[in-house]
C-alpha cells in the first residue's frame, strides 16, 4: 500500500491528465505550429496542456517542484529541491501531432527524491491511459500489463529512431540486420509500450529526460529494465532544458543483454551476425 501522500498525487495526475484529453483530441492535426530554437516543433495546444496540468498541480501541491520542456521561464538548469517533482512533456510526438498522425502522448512524471516513482501516459492513438510505477501495478487503461518475458528471436519487434547524431549511424544498421524495427515518433511510446508488451525493446539515442520520465516507471513496474549508455540519469537533481541527449536501451533482462553487446563499441562484425 503506498503511503497517503503518494496515493493523493497518482490520483490528481491521472485526473490532471485526462482533464487534457479532449483538447487532445480536438485539435488533432488542426493546431497551429512554429519551431523553437533548438529545431523541435510547439503547438498552442502543447502550451495549453502544461498550464492545464502544472496548474492543476500546483494548486494541491504547491511545495513539489513542478517541470514542463513547454513551461520553463528561462533556459537556465532548475535545481529541484522537494521531496516530490512533476515531469511534463505535454505533447510527446508534436510532429505527429501537427501533421495528423496518432503516435503521441501526453507524459507525466512523478518522482521523489529525484527518482522517478509513477507515471502517467495518455496514448491518444489508442484512447487508452497507462500508468504505473515500481510496486504499485502497471495498467494499460484497466488491464493489468506487464513487459514481454520471451528472450530475443527473429519476430522481435524494436522501437529505434534514427540517431540525431550521425556517429551513431552505424547502431542504425546492426538493429536493422538484427530485428523488426518500428520508428512511431513518439520516444515515451516506444518505452510505454516496452512496459506493456507491445513492443520487445527499445533504443534510443535522442532523448531528453521529459520524454521518458513517466515511462521509466512504467517499464520498471512491468519488470523491464532501463539501462543508460551515456550516464545514469537519476536520481534528477536539475531540469535541463539544454541538457544532453540520453542513450539507453529497455526491455527484459535478456532484450537488454542482446542489445548491449550489439551496441557496445568493438563488437566484432561475428558476433553481431550470429544473431540472437
Amino acid at each position: 500500500m503506498a503511503p497517503p501522500e503518494l496515493t493523493a498525487r497518482i490520483a490528481a495526475a491521472q485526473r490532471a491528465v485526462l482533464a487534457q484529453t479532449d483538447l487532445l483530441h480536438r485539435e488533432f492535426g488542426r493546431a497551429q505550429s512554429e519551431w523553437k530554437a533548438d529545431g523541435t516543433r510547439v503547438t498552442a495546444v502543447d502550451l495549453a496542456i502544461s498550464a492545464g496540468i502544472v496548474g492543476e498541480l500546483q494548486a494541491q501541491f504547491p511545495d513539489d517542484d513542478a517541470c514542463s520542456e513547454e513551461l520553463a521561464p528561462t533556459d537556465a538548469p532548475r535545481r529541484l529541491t522537494r521531496r516530490f517533482a512533476w515531469v511534463l512533456d505535454p505533447i510527446d510526438g508534436t510532429n505527429n501531432y501537427a501533421l495528423g498522425i496518432a503516435n503521441c502522448a501526453i507524459s507525466l512524471a512523478l518522482l521523489e527524491d529525484g527518482w522517478p516513482v509513477y507515471g502517467v501516459v495518455y496514448d491518444l492513438a489508442r484512447r487508452r491511459l497507462i500508468h504505473g510505477g515500481p510496486g504499485l501495478g502497471l495498467f494499460d487503461g484497466e488491464r493489468a500489463a506487464r513487459v514481454r518475458t520471451e528472450p530475443p528471436g527473429a519476430q522481435t519487434v524494436v522501437g529505434f529512431h534514427s540517431p540525431h547524431d550521425r556517429r551513431f549511424a552505424p547502431d542504425a544498421q546492426v538493429l536493422v540486420e538484427n530485428f523488426k524495427i518500428r520508428g512511431l515518433g513518439s520516444s515515451t511510446l516506444h518505452l510505454a509500450y516496452v512496459a506493456i508488451g507491445l513492443l520487445d525493446g527499445t533504443v534510443d539515442h535522442n532523448v531528453k529526460i521529459w520524454d521518458i520520465a513517466a515511462a521509466v516507471p512504467l517499464c520498471l513496474a512491468g519488470g523491464g529494465q532501463v539501462e543508460f549508455l551515456n550516464g545514469e540519469q537519476f536520481p534528477l537533481r536539475q531540469f535541463d532544458l539544454n541538457m544532453a541527449r540520453i542513450r539507453y536501451i529497455a526491455g527484459n533482462a535478456a532484450m537488454c543483454a542482446r542489445l548491449r553487446a550489439l551496441l557496445t563499441p568493438g563488437t566484432s562484425s561475428a558476433a553481431r551476425d550470429r544473431g540472437p
